[in-house]
């Protein structure tokens, strides 16, 4: 058995034990104390005589009893702290007054009388360091110190005012070991910030490997995305796990702390800058005004929601289906309200309405109850695989709902009304997509038969963050390990943050005059492969090549699985090459063909008649007739359908209650009416 550590045997001893050793240790020291005192004052090294035994046994005489007294022999050493450091001063001042008064005021024959001044000083050190070094070696601060000798090493990237906050917070740190700071100025470069040094980004392969350096923290709150999109490229072939602090606007009321480090944010990645909003027409169209947004717990609605409550208007009305969301949205703006609310105290009036877009009674009532400026309408079932197995119910929500608002909009005389659209409306593969366009064509019908609302409609890409994204997705299966899926190595995607998104919506919205299609300029379409390999490798890891040990710990693989029913490879933002300028430079405004009102009326008659019929084949091959550029890449896929195939196969479809039936027509007919 092997023997236990000299440590956990003085620890292991019990109190009378460790008192008696401290004791016979303090005698050492104090006769130790007496020949350096004698040393010092003949300036040479001397022989142990009879007259130190004197001076020593007057040391443990005086001495002894005051230690005591005040405790020094009750504390544990190894938690000794401050309250035990004045209580060894406490005890010396006294036990230095009485042996200076015995040795230097009265006088000892044969012990010169700096003895009495030199001994009490320097027992004093060894006694303070005895004890220090007891608690290195048994206590917390040893512990502490090998803790951080084995962290793992961090550099800052930034040696500015918030690389310097948040070095000073890492040196309180024992879970990292701040090795130092990355910066790309030559004038930092080799110097030292608060004893601290200064690399250049080409030292950093010689710290990963001398330093054992995993981590590089980018503290550089005030650089633009484009800047910090170079930086990550320059750590991209390094195996190294990079986070980042957040923008000088979350920081700026707050000191800089480990705990504000937080993942990449993609739109780094992207490396684009948002493109600030018109104020002057923001502020116009919303403040003091009354708006209502459709979906308002969805991804785009609660930042639409978010962005409107900014410019401060007089009523935000939430109408959302899922009772969960509406209370997660209406509560974080409620809190927000009470922060934004101005000088007077008036905050702005937030009221969550239960209710769906296809309730046209229900939307009735809200309209009818509040005089809404501008209703956006984000309400959508927008998954694309979802809506693919589930083709009725996505074309009643995305179309009759989309029809259901706009015309109560109309008749309850709301003067602006916005379509959030997708550009998967574009020459669609999928129903999802389809029902949008359709939705859109839907509103330039009605805006070209003449009302006094304006319907407008704004179209764009996938956003970072949104509840259909993949980059939550991938988060979560780095986390895991792995693997990440995707659906095909070539497959491509536009992206653009939520904020971003609805900021240009809203500002789309200020711009229209009535049936207008307008496309949010996007940037360049992103490979999804290069977005997982990137999120992959500024974790610390690599991409694990196809066939290899699925034991590689630093490994995560990239898995293809294959397109899902009705996904592209690619999207597109516009059906026809046509666009014009306006005076937004991320904003476009597309020239888009639609049919008139009376053969679209017509069109989507006949169009409920199959769904009531749950005809599937005749609502695919009527929606390729209306929607421009619909090709259905796979079979029917429709759950419901396939289950009652399964079942009996001469069994009819189940027609639809003859009152969801009789509300579809309504809808279509009652624009004949306005």
């Amino acid at each position: 058995m092997k023997p236990a550590p000299p440590s956990h045997v003085l620890i292991a001893l019990p109190r009378p034990g460790k008192r008696v050793l401290a004791l016979l240790l303090d005698c050492l020291l104090a006769a130790l104390a007496v020949w350096l005192a004698w040393c010092l004052r003949k300036d040479q090294w001397i022989a142990w005589s009879p007259q130190h035994s004197w001076a020593s046994a007057a040391a443990w005489a005086l001495g002894l009893p005051i230690f005591m007294r005040f405790g020094l022999y009750s504390s544990i050493f190894r938690y000794a702290g401050w309250n035990a450091m004045l209580a060894l001063i406490q005890a010396f001042s006294w036990y230095g007054l009485l042996y200076a008064s015995l040795f230097t005021v009265i006088g000892i024959p044969g012990v010169p009388r700096s003895m009495g001044i030199l001994q009490p000083l320097l027992m004093f050190v060894l006694l303070g360091l005895s004890r220090l070094l007891v608690r290195l070696w048994l206590g917390d601060l040893y512990r502490d110190l090998l803790q951080k000798m084995k962290a793992p090493g961090v550099l800052i990237y930034g040696a500015g005012a918030a690389g310097r906050q948040l070095a000073a917070s890492l040196m309180r740190m024992n879970s990292q070991r701040l090795v130092g700071f990355m910066d790309d100025d030559p004038a930092l470069q080799g110097r030292l910030l608060d004893g601290v040094k200064v690399y250049a980004s080409a030292a950093l392969p010689t710290l990963i490997a001398r330093q054992g350096v995993h981590d590089v923290l980018l503290a550089m709150p005030s650089a633009s995305h484009q800047q910090r999109k170079a930086i990550l490229e320059q750590l991209r072939p390094h195996p190294v796990y990079v986070r980042t602090l957040p923008g000088l606007d979350v920081l700026v009321s707050q000191g800089i702390s480990p705990s504000d480090l937080q993942e990449l944010d993609i739109e780094d990645l992207l490396g684009r800058d948002p493109v600030a909003p018109d104020a002057a027409l923001m502020q116009g169209h919303l403040q003091g005004k009354t708006v209502l947004v459709t979906g308002a717990g969805g991804s785009i609605g609660s930042e639409l929601c978010r962005q409107i409550l900014h410019w401060r208007p007089h009523r935000l009305l939430l109408l959302e289906h899922s009772e969960f969301a509406l209370y997660d949205i209406h509560a974080e703006l409620s809190a927000q309200a009470k922060t934004l609310a101005g000088a007077d105290g008036n905050a702005v009036s937030i009221l969550p309405l239960q209710g769906s877009v296809q309730d046209a009674a229900r939307l009735h009532e809200v309209l009818s109850a509040w005089p809404v400026d501008t209703l956006y309408h984000a309400a959508a079932y927008k998954h694309v695989p979802l809506v693919e197995h589930n083709p009725v119910q996505g074309l009643r929500n995305n179309v009759w709902g989309t029809l259901t608002c706009a015309l109560a909009a109309a008749q309850c005389g709301v003067p602006h009304f916005v379509l959030i659209s997708t550009d998967k409306a574009v020459r669609p593969t999928n129903v999802m997509g389809a029902s949008k366009r359709l939705a859109e064509m839907t509103l330039q019908a009605l805006a070209a038969q003449g009302s006094g609302t304006c319907f407008t409609m704004v179209r764009f890409g996938n956003v970072l963050g949104s509840s259909g994204s993949v980059v939550p997705l991938f988060r979560r299966q780095i986390a895991a390990g792995g693997p990440i899926t995707l659906t095909h190595q070539d497959i491509t995607r536009y992206f653009m943050t939520i904020p971003e998104a609805a900021q240009l919506v809203i500002q789309a919205g200020t711009m229209a005059r009535g049936g207008e299609v307008f496309v949010l300029d996007m940037g360049e379409p992103v490979r999804i492969y290069d977005l997982a390999q990137r999120m992959i490798e500024l974790t610390g890891k690599r991409v694990r090549p196809a066939g290899a040990a699925a034991d590689n710990a630093d490994g995560i693989a990239i898995e293809i699985t294959g397109l899902r029913p009705g996904e592209k490879l690619y999207e597109e933002l516009l059906i026809d090459a046509n666009t014009q300028a306006t005076q937004h430079p991320r904003i476009l405004q597309a020239q888009e063909q639609f049919l008139p009102w009376p053969q679209l009326q017509q069109a989507l008659a006949q169009l409920d008649a199959h769904m009531q019929q749950a005809e599937h084949s005749a609502i695919r091959a009527l929606l390729q007739q209306l929607v421009s550029g619909y090709q259905p890449t796979d079979p029917l896929v429709d759950w419901a359908l396939q289950a009652r195939q399964t079942a009996a196969g001469s069994t009819p479809p189940d027609a639809a209650p003859p009152a969801a039936a009789s509300a579809a027509r309504a809808s279509i007919q009652t624009v004949t009416a306005l």
